[in-house]
């Protein structure tokens, strides 16, 4: 039986472009998907029904897994629970009281120890004789809402990652639910988390479904939803960090945003459309203009707000101390 697999080279199509001094230096290719509010398909480009594994662009539905087992997030919690986080202190500290409510601690957390993505933060610790720990590691967030509800089920703390545990059985559910399709393959993420492999169309069609949702649905997930991408886009230093690529786009544009590793983006903006992609090298410097490119090519995002976003991400090339070109979209479509 063949072994499953993303797209390949034929399937992609070209996304972006590094320019240096004038002179195409590299492209990023991959495949993209733009869904209405209404879910329809309004672009689509390379392969889109090709299997990936989403990364952590898997967490919003892993939240509301926790959320629908019983588990109450609102706030900076529920930010947490779906954020790739820079481990700053403020990060930790939110994760720590969110352990701390159901008298666990960092001990209790699956993820390996990690040191954090804030670079000021990092040299702190290093400066103070710290070291890695599990609350610093991006996904701790995550890792804390699957130990809540398992403390709300009486399920097993100890092997709630394992893919046969009753969390991740749920976790399995609300995906294949909110994505309208089976789960393809299952895969163990960085985190060591269950990751599980679905169509870039399917994702693209859950996290539609959580950018549209209301809280005040007849519906308890839809509910929750809406509850989480609302505390998402009220702290969205949470969901990421001081300067970083998912907590600007959400300050700059009010869309909502998750990156994944594998240079894998969803995005949804305020009016419902949304738009997921994957690029083919697992390259992600370019998925987050790409990703704003598309949305306001749909006319869902201001031409301000798309620019002041770029303004602020990393998108310059740089020669001799100075800024020779840019990261860009220059996206061909086949």
């Amino acid at each position: 039986m063949p072994v499953p697999e993303t797209f390949g080279i034929a399937d992609a199509v070209q996304l972006a472009v590094a320019e240096r001094s004038g002179f195409i230096e590299s492209r990023h290719a991959g495949i993209a998907i733009v869904l209405g509010p209404d879910g329809t398909v309004t672009r689509s480009l390379g392969k889109t029904d090709a299997l990936i594994f989403p990364r952590s662009s898997l967490k919003p539905f892993q939240s509301l897994a926790a959320q629908t087992a019983g588990v109450t997030l609102t706030g900076e919690w529920a930010a947490l629970s779906t954020a790739s986080h820079a481990g700053t202190d403020r990060h930790a500290a939110v994760v720590r009281e969110m352990l701390a409510s159901v008298e666990l601690t960092e001990d209790d957390l699956g993820c390996p120890e990690a040191w954090p993505g804030d670079t000021a933060t990092r040299n702190e610790l290093l400066l103070s004789g710290g070291g890695a720990s599990r609350l610093r590691m991006n996904c701790s967030g995550k890792h804390a809402a699957m130990l809540m509800a398992c403390m709300s089920n009486g399920w097993d703390t100890a092997g709630y990652l394992a893919p046969t545990h009753p969390l991740q059985l749920h976790t399995r559910e609300v995906v294949e639910r909110l994505t309208g399709e089976r789960i393809a393959a299952v895969g163990v993420d960085g985190c060591g988390a269950p990751v599980f492999a679905m169509t870039l169309a399917g994702l693209a069609r859950g996290i539609q479904r959580i950018g549209t949702a209301s809280e005040r649905s007849p519906f308890a997930l839809h509910r929750l939803a809406g509850g989480l991408v609302k505390a998402v886009r009220e702290h969205p230093w949470a969901i990421d960090g001081p300067g970083r690529p998912d907590s600007v786009v959400i300050e700059r544009t009010g869309a909502f945003a998750k990156g994944g590793a594998e240079a894998v983006m969803v995005m949804a903006a305020p009016d419902g459309t949304t738009v997921a992609l994957k690029m083919l090298d697992g390259g992600a410097r370019a998925c987050s203009i790409v990703a704003l490119h598309l949305l306001h090519e749909a006319g869902a995002l201001e031409t301000e707000s798309v620019r002041a976003a770029a303004a602020s991400l990393s998108l310059a090339v740089h020669g001799g101390g100075e800024v020779v070109g840019a990261i860009r979209p220059a996206i061909v479509a086949t």
